[in-house]
């Protein structure tokens, strides 16, 4: 799964930690989901489009491979 959270972050010039204290996880589960090395649940999914005022779908996309 994509995701465009770095880009996101970026605009609003805010760090992994920021955003991790914002919807209640560590740093570490930030940096995974911006990786793609750990795919979000719903909830955390919808607290970080909800984050940045965007739809999920916005922030995530499906590959061809998930």
């Amino acid at each position: 799964m994509k995701n465009t959270i770095k880009v996101e972050r970026a605009k609003l010039n805010i760090t992994q930690t920021d955003l991790a204290d914002a919807v209640k996880v560590s740093k570490q589960t930030i940096h995974s989901v911006e990786t793609g090395r750990f795919v979000p649940s719903t909830i955390l999914a919808m607290k970080i489009a909800a984050f940045f005022k965007a739809k999920v779908e916005d922030i995530f996309e499906l590959e061809d491979t998930d």
